[in-house]
């Protein structure tokens, strides 16, 4: 991965290069992940709703409600998730704070994993629910295109989010250098500038003697007490 030792970024503050970008595989599994999950959605929305011989719309996964509920949920959510995590790309490396990092790859590790979890059980639910739908329930195969799409890309969904919940525990385990931070950019402090010190100083100090004090001469006579 490109940037080795900043969660998979350069240095901070760096240049924008929209070419790399874009040929950066997480970049190509993002927007995979935002046309699957528009497909899916969007199918659901406009044909995965019949009308069989009454005003009354029926899902046409075997007139379940909560299977057409549960694919237009989630594939929406990652609709507009796709589009954040795409912009949080673009803007990572802008990120100067380290722990600001931190927080938003842990962010699309969760998010990622999760939406791999719900995308599985999607595509469980809906190939369930059109395995059960009868003719009779859906005469003429009135959205059998639609249906089969929203479960066909669900199952691509599973593949696209899986590759960008890896993507992103790689960029968590390359960790961050911290030599390409300041102290500022890391505590989000500003840096403590040391006293300066002036020329001609010294900085250790030297044992003095105490003063007035003075060595005994050794020629001296020696005071003697008299003796009465």
């Amino acid at each position: 991965m490109d940037g080795v030792g900043s969660f998979g970024a350069g240095r901070a503050g760096a240049e924008f290069d929209p070419i790399n970008f874009i040929q950066q595989p997480q970049t190509i599994l993002r927007i995979l992940a935002w046309i699957f999950s528009m497909v899916v959605f969007g199918s659901i929305i406009n044909e995965g709703y019949v009308n069989i011989g009454s005003e009354t719309l029926h899902c046409v996964f075997n007139k379940n409600s909560d299977a057409c509920n549960y694919g237009i949920t989630i594939g929406l959510i990652a609709f507009l998730a796709s589009i954040f995590f795409f912009v949080l790309d673009m803007k990572f490396q802008q990120i100067s704070s380290v722990k600001d990092r931190k927080k938003a790859v842990l962010l699309e590790i969760g998010f990622s994993g999760l939406w791999t979890f719900l995308w599985f059980v999607g595509f469980c639910f809906l190939a369930n629910q059109w395995q059960r739908t009868t003719p009779d329930k859906l005469p003429l195969n009135q959205g059998a295109d639609a249906a089969r799409a929203a479960i066909a890309f669900s199952f691509f969904s599973i593949f696209s989010w899986a590759g960008l919940t890896v993507r992103a525990v790689q960029k968590y385990l390359l960790g961050t250098d911290m030599s390409l931070f300041t102290t500022e950019h890391v505590d989000g402090n500003q840096p403590i500038q040391p006293y300066p010190t002036v020329p001609g100083t010294e900085t250790t100090d030297v044992y003095q003697s105490p003063p007035f004090t003075e060595k005994p001469d050794p020629n001296a006579p020696t005071y003697q007490v008299p003796i009465y």
